[in-house]
């Protein structure tokens, strides 16, 4: 089990971080509105169905304490709103809101905004601390879905290789079955556990929490895992000793059925079950998971039985293989295409998106496995075609018609035909070649498994653009203040976004000075660093320092000074980690 050991690690050490696939598409209040009366709920939609929890909503006064809530809710019963109730008695001033409900596909998606009722505080209040994730716990839930994922492969990939392929001698394979099925249950054991702590962003610590592990219990991904769980227990428990007494044809009923049932506990808690065209999704994802077992994982069961099994497999059991996987290849290329579309929603995502540019990157290496499995298809095809043939031939040449004397006809047996002929080559030399070239299917695979954990964990571009149409969310800020939105991209995952800059009241003389950061999703954003700086180059004057500093959730200064007026550069530079930071510029108008 070393191949499935290594392809484990692998993929668990090269997993990128997952991000949700939920966005917010409005709020009412809107984001920096400024509304006349105290609203009485706060009501947000998404591009998708949300899962709410009981610290779903933080609302923050002006003078920065807390609001208390009544217990968030659906608005109107829809699936893709958040709301919560507020309190009749709001003071005038800005209200900070920070949210946080669990998507569709499973992922907890967190942001926050302001608004103001009656009129703008004179310094918005400061942001709450972000509580999107907790480092531990998002990091062991990772782990946990990864190794259930490839969990999974192995299992169903093995089984597959055992009841339609046909090996006779399927002892190099009980172990791969007994792996998966106990990583898989540890790891479906361990997502239920850190479930509670992982939408609420809280330590692993709070897994000892019964309340919150019941709350889990009652939510569709809870739900999922604790089915998936059933599952494992009645397979080991009632099926495998059924499908032992059983006809291979039941045998081959019964794993069918109980494969279908675990495929479904991923595709009810991940992205196919909501959006658009959900039961046709929901179908596709399943076909999609269990073609990459059957393919993938039975890979890895051939690759053990080349290398393990005590009797060699026969030809016709590597050829069986090869139309198995020739099939799973079909239903996956049929339904990652379905699932590309519904994720991109149009052909320039591909370029203009992260994950249309992930998912490119797996398409190309997809055609290498491709490759891969054709060189693989080939020599199958040359071990059938050489174990099928006559492995004596015979033929006799007659002596020519009126040739004196002669000899008596002596047979010629197939080999040599003269001294230094190399021999044709043997079914074992066809062997060797096909487990080097699945050896390397494998390693390809990885590489697909790899970006596609990626993939799985990136924003689908139709729900990005659909996010994009949403108003952008605004600052509340003063009457008069100049505004300014700046775009900056530092090049990596997650580093672009916008900077909302105020300047009041953007005249000659002292100004105040605020800067909000949004993510790319449009919810605040935290940066380790934000310079500013102001130069007049018709008067060569500057770089005036602005000297802003972190408020805890945005950036201001009170005393920049500004001493003449005319066509200034600001210079924005946003560091986003140690190594990452860029610098953007705007031509500002100072007047009199």
């Amino acid at each position: 089990m070393l191949l499935g050991t290594v392809l484990v690690l692998l993929v668990l050490g090269s997993a990128a971080p997952a991000s949700a696939h939920a966005a917010l598409r409005a709020s009412d209040p809107e984001a920096g509105s400024v509304v006349e009366t105290a609203p009485r709920h706060i009501t947000l939609t998404f591009t998708e169905s949300v899962g709410l929890l009981d610290d779903s909503f933080r609302v923050y006064s002006p003078d920065n304490r807390r609001v208390h809530l009544e217990e968030p809710q659906h608005a109107g019963g829809a699936s893709d709103t958040a709301r919560t109730e507020l309190p009749g008695d709001l003071a005038d001033g800005t209200y900070t809101v920070a949210w946080r409900v669990v998507s569709a596909d499973s992922h907890p998606v967190s942001g926050a905004f302001t608004f103001s009722v009656g009129a703008p505080s004179p310094t918005p209040p400061a942001a709450p601390a972000d509580h999107a994730e907790h480092p531990v716990t998002k990091s062991l839930y990772d782990t946990g879905r990864y190794l259930a994922y490839i969990a999974a492969a192995l299992m169903i990939g093995a089984a597959a290789f055992i009841g339609l392929c046909r090996p006779p001698d399927t002892s190099p394979l009980r172990p791969a079955l007994l792996i998966g099925w106990w990583t898989l249950l540890t790891a479906t054991l361990a997502l239920l556990v850190l479930r509670a702590p992982y939408e609420n962003g809280t330590s692993p610590a709070a897994a000892l929490d019964l309340s919150a592990l019941a709350g889990t219990l009652t939510g569709r991904p809870g739900l999922a895992l604790l089915t998936r769980l059933a599952l494992l227990l009645l397979t080991a428990a009632v099926l495998v000793p059924l499908a032992r007494r059983s006809a291979p044809r039941a045998r081959l009923v019964i794993g069918a059925a109980v494969s279908v049932a675990l495929a479904l506990t991923w595709a009810a808690a991940e992205h196919a079950s909501a959006g658009i065209q959900v039961p046709a999704a929901m179908t596709s994802s399943v076909l999609h998971l269990l073609a990459m077992a059957c393919w993938l994982g039975g890979l890895t069961a051939l690759l053990l039985t080349l290398h393990r099994a005590k009797t060699p497999p026969p030809p016709a059991t590597v050829a069986r293989f090869s139309r198995l996987a020739f099939v799973s290849v079909t239903v996956l290329v049929v339904t990652g295409l379905y699932q590309s579309w519904r994720g991109l929603g149009s052909w320039s995502a591909l370029t203009e998106s992260s994950y249309g540019r992930t998912l490119t990157a797996k398409l190309a290496v997809t055609v290498f496995l491709l490759l891969a499995a054709a060189f693989s298809r080939r020599w199958t095809t040359l071990l059938v075609t050489r174990a099928q043939a006559p492995a004596r031939v015979e033929t006799r040449v007659p002596e020519p018609v009126g040739a004196p004397g002669g000899t008596p006809e002596e047979p010629v047996r197939d080999g040599p035909a003269r001294p230094g002929t190399p021999p044709p080559p043997t079914p074992d030399h066809y062997r060797r070649a096909l487990r080097r070239s699945v050896l390397a299917e494998v390693a390809v695979a990885v590489v697909v498994l790899l970006i596609t954990t990626v993939l799985t964990g990136t924003l689908p571009a139709r729900a990005e653009a659909e996010a994009a149409e949403a108003p952008r969310p605004q600052v509340a800020g003063l009457p008069g203040a100049e505004a300014f939105t700046i775009p900056y991209d530092v090049g990596t995952p997650g580093g672009r976004g916008t900077v909302q800059i105020q300047m009041d009241p953007g005249r000659v003389g002292e100004n105040g000075l605020q800067a909000v950061v949004f993510g790319p999703r449009g919810a605040l954003t935290f940066v380790p660093e934000l310079g500013i700086s102001f130069t007049l180059a018709a008067k060569d004057i500057g770089p005036i320092d602005a000297k802003v500093t972190d408020r805890g959730g945005y950036w201001a200064t009170s005393d920049l000074t500004l001493p003449l007026e005319g066509s200034w550069t600001m210079k924005l530079t946003i560091r986003v980690s140690e190594l990452d930071q860029v610098t953007e510029t705007r031509q500002v108008e100072i007047t009199r």
